[in-house]
């Protein structure tokens, strides 16, 4: 497909259907194809080093499978009719974002909290955040939601646009096997220290230019967005982008905590461990629902900025392929 018309195609798919839960997902294919894996390639007194070279072989195998496996299913999809390769690239390009359903995970969390079911939204919080939920009372669970929304905009939304506009749909989707790989084996636990340690490192590579991009836009959104404060993300932001114990989600986060005058950061429960972090916004006052309901309107707008800067970035990088 003509790079400039790719990723509005994909937008209106995602904004039209989200991510309905009984269509077949690329990404549960990797789950399954990363859990497969890890039980064929890891021994019981595996030694670190072993563990290290199968994590790489692993993740090697799933990154460069999903790329090859998207392109080679697009360019035969091309050659059956132009029409069917077009819906081919489309629907697959679309399995790649999340903004819809991002969105509407966060209103259904919001919903909970407006009817006074703190249990639903705890309930409806874990299906979108790795941390423990059932500790969480009214002011964590808004911190989280927050949180969520500013990461997930970087993951979920901006570096799929990002690698759509740079590579097309394989680039995406290949990006999205190292988001999985990372979120299944990226740990830094006994289990997983080494085996999952090159996924680990994949995924800050993957997301370092598109966080920042994330934080840059949530700046300008909060410009258009009600009740939010340009000046405050610009200068949380740049102070505390870098306390958090991720060297790329604190980059999105102290944007959006500063855009909305709230404390976030801090430690979290994990598995039944508590992991310290330092807060980001230290000094301002504790998030409230309302303040996640102008986070989604943040998110929105950064995703319309992000989907802008895409089409200019694909429209550049296809003229020169044809020039």
């Amino acid at each position: 497909m003509n790079g400039p018309f790719l990723l509005p195609a994909v937008y209106l798919a995602d904004k039209a259907a989200g991510d309905p839960e009984w269509l077949p997902h690329p990404v549960r294919l990797m789950g399954w194809a990363i859990a497969k894996g890890e039980t064929l390639l890891r021994q019981p007194d595996e030694s670190d080093k072993s563990a290290l070279l199968a994590g790489a072989l692993l993740t090697t195998t799933v990154v460069a499978t999903s790329y090859f496996v998207t392109r080679q299913t697009i360019v035969r999809a091309y050659r059956c009719s132009m029409v069917w390769g077009w819906l081919t690239e489309v629907v697959l390009g679309w399995t790649c974002l999340a903004s819809r359903n991002l969105q509407e995970e966060a209103c259904s969390v919001l919903t909970a909290l407006d009817s006074g079911d703190v249990a639903m939204a705890r309930h409806r919080l874990a299906r979108i955040v790795g941390r423990e939920t059932k500790r969480l009372d009214v002011t964590e669970i808004c911190r989280a939601l927050i949180e969520t929304l500013a990461e997930s905009a970087s993951d979920g939304v901006m570096a799929p646009i990002f690698y759509m506009a740079l590579g097309g749909v394989p680039l995406a989707m290949a990006y999205k096997a190292v988001n999985t790989l990372d979120s299944m084996i990226g740990h830094a636990d006994d289990r997983y220290f080494y085996f999952g340690k090159i996924a680990a490192r994949l995924d800050d590579a993957a997301n370092f230019v598109p966080a920042r991009l994330t934080a840059m836009a949530t700046v300008a959104a909060s410009s258009w967005t009600r009740e939010t404060h340009p000046r405050s993300a610009c200068k949380v932001w740049l102070r505390d982008g870098g306390r958090h114990n991720s060297p790329n989600a604190g980059q999105p986060e102290s944007a959006m905590a500063g855009a909305l005058g709230v404390r976030l950061g801090g430690g979290n429960w994990y598995g039944g461990e508590f992991v310290p972090a330092e807060p980001i916004g230290e000094e301002l006052r504790a998030p409230r629902p309302e303040d996640a309901r102008k986070a989604v309107r943040i998110v929105s707008v950064v995703t319309l900025l992000g989907l802008g800067a895409g089409i200019l970035l694909g429209a550049l990088f296809y003229s020169g392929r044809t020039s």
